[in-house]
């Protein structure tokens, strides 16, 4: 769709509409380039207060995979008349805790009347132009990494379903409203060669597309991803989410862009097709610094930092899903 729209001719944009990517970066001066993005979406969870949380810190995670420093926001929200107006104050009051631990200012915002709730925050940061991250650098014999485990979109459909038990559910809310922030800072400390955040189109959608772009493919073995462990037994019910199962028939069959080891059960195809809200970033890093990045996630506090795959020369945008090592 967006082939058919014309294209900014400005040279200070350094990432606008022409390629797939986490955010909008123009270049201001030759050391500050701005950083901009939007996201908004229905409730995943059903106490306001956690559903803005989530979505706020699933707005700034754009910018993180870039390499930028988010700045300011604006709330953006759609909310239905009839709802107690106190449902709103916490989802907004949700937002503003997550937007204060990242230290960045809600100036504002927008409300308009909807059918259900929606609320996301529009961001604006900052970033050297020569030290963005883009989701277009990966080279062959680079390596992959993960800094959260899988399993939300399927958890998240389970919950509204009524089957997920309270303990498993603040665990998926915990991880899904952690912010991004010390992964992003401790990949740009060692520098990679490219970036992006897990969400809708799950691990492999979203890898498909950082592969595309870069030119060339990968490998990942499946044994090595980090998945909420509650997720098997939902996955094993078919308590998946409508997005994962159209990624995972895109992926498979439409474009066939996966290879699946014979090995592999369906669930564990699902699930690293399973569609994300507020996942990890997924590092392409190289060799030789890949223990300086795990070791620097560590000293910031990152859980997961899972060593996945490689990058390897292939048909761009190729991923070949081995069971083991």
């Amino acid at each position: 769709m967006l082939r058919q729209l014309p294209t900014s001719e400005d040279p200070n944009v350094l990432v606008g509409t022409a390629v797939p990517a986490d955010a909008g970066v123009y270049r201001l001066s030759d050391d500050v380039a701005l950083v901009q993005s939007v996201d908004l979406f229905t409730p995943v969870v059903d106490d306001p207060f956690d559903y803005g949380r989530i979505a706020a810190a699933n707005s700034l995670s754009d910018l993180y995979a870039m390499g930028a420093t988010p700045r300011t926001a604006l709330n953006v929200v759609s909310f239905p008349k009839g709802l107690p107006t106190e449902i709103l104050v916490e989802m907004l009051r949700g937002g503003a805790e997550v937007a204060r631990e990242a230290g960045v200012a809600i100036l504002g915002g927008h409300t308009v009347q909807g059918p259900e709730p929606m609320y996301g925050l529009a961001v604006t940061g900052v970033v050297h132009p020569q030290r963005l991250v883009s989701n277009q650098g990966a080279q062959p014999g680079d390596l992959l990494v993960l800094t959260k485990p899988l399993g939300l979109g399927i958890l998240t459909t389970a919950h509204k379903r009524g089957m997920l038990p309270d303990d498993v559910l603040r665990e998926a809310v915990e991880v899904m409203a952690t912010l991004n922030r010390a992964a992003a800072e401790a990949m740009t400390a060692v520098g990679v060669h490219a970036a992006t955040d897990i969400t809708g189109y799950g691990l492999l959608g979203h890898l498909h597309e950082l592969l595309a772009a870069s030119g060339a493919a990968a490998r990942i073995v499946a044994e090595r991803v980090p998945v909420l462990e509650a997720a098997w037994t939902f996955a094993a019910q078919n308590v998946v989410p409508g997005g994962s199962q159209s990624t995972f028939g895109y992926l498979t069959d439409e474009i066939q862009a996966v290879t699946w080891d014979a090995a592999l059960t369906w669930e564990q195809q699902i699930v690293l097709c399973d569609a994300q809200t507020s996942g990890g970033l997924l590092i392409a890093v190289p060799p030789e610094r890949v223990e300086a990045l795990l070791a620097a996630l560590e000293a910031r506090g990152v859980a997961t930092r899972a060593l996945i795959g490689e990058v390897v020369a292939g048909a761009p945008g190729h991923i070949d899903v081995t069971a083991h090592e």
